[in-house]
């Protein structure tokens, strides 16, 4: 286990999403996310090696993108670790953001052990991918052609599964969900186990990006 506290830099354009992120990489004593960027130019602006060890950062963004951003920053601080946090899983971003210089690569679709998994090896100089990538890189490079695929299985939720799922956007705690409503904590928990299983989502992140990837709500 690491002992020094590794300072993050967080880049992603939907602030719910840096807010599910962050809360639970701050559930470990070993991570702090200093800084938010909501695009790769704001990120690049304020990123200071001095202050931060490592960036995560989305890749579809405003104004400047993931790959623009890993390779500025690689050009900046050649020391520079960064990993990609995102919903594509096409070969072509994938092969643009490791010729940019990305240490990692993960989908949002991950487990909360699998990004912690992702930090220690690159915070020890090593890269990481997840399984899914490293599968999407090999197929290419033996000639399968596999059809791409969503991260999330199109499975219809209920009406009080979207009404749950939208308390969850809003970052609503189960109490405030099951107050809202009516409904027990036992009953949010039965909700949101059944949310993770028919989206394929992994984790309450996971969800919102499923939401946000769908378009469900006006207000998100």
């Amino acid at each position: 286990m690491m002992t020094n506290l590794i300072k993050i830099l967080l880049v992603d354009d939907h602030k719910m999403i840096r807010e599910g992120i962050k809360s639970f990489l701050e559930e470990s004593e070993e991570y702090e996310v200093v800084l938010e960027a909501e695009n790769g130019t704001d990120a690049f602006e304020i990123y200071d090696p001095s202050k931060v060890d490592l960036v995560i950062t989305d890749i579809m963004m405003p104004e400047m993108d993931g790959i623009e951003l890993t390779g500025k920053l690689v050009k900046k601080n050649p020391d520079v670790r960064v990993i990609a946090l995102t919903m594509l899983n096409e070969n072509h971003h994938i092969k643009q953001m490791l010729k940019a210089g990305v240490s990692g690569y993960l989908l949002k679709n991950c487990s909360e052990e699998e990004l912690f998994k992702a930090i220690e090896t690159v915070m020890t100089g090593n890269k990481f991918y997840s399984q899914e990538v490293t599968d999407i890189i090999m197929n290419d490079l033996s000639g399968d052609k596999k059809p791409k695929q969503r991260l999330s299985m199109e499975i219809p939720l209920t009406t009080r599964e979207l009404e749950v799922l939208h308390l969850i956007c809003k970052e609503h705690s189960n109490k405030e969900i099951s107050d809202k409503l009516f409904i027990g904590m036992r009953t949010v928990d039965a909700h949101k186990r059944n949310l993770l299983e028919k989206t394929g989502c992994k984790n309450v992140a996971g969800l919102v990006v499923y939401a946000i990837e769908r378009d469900l709500f006006n207000d998100l």
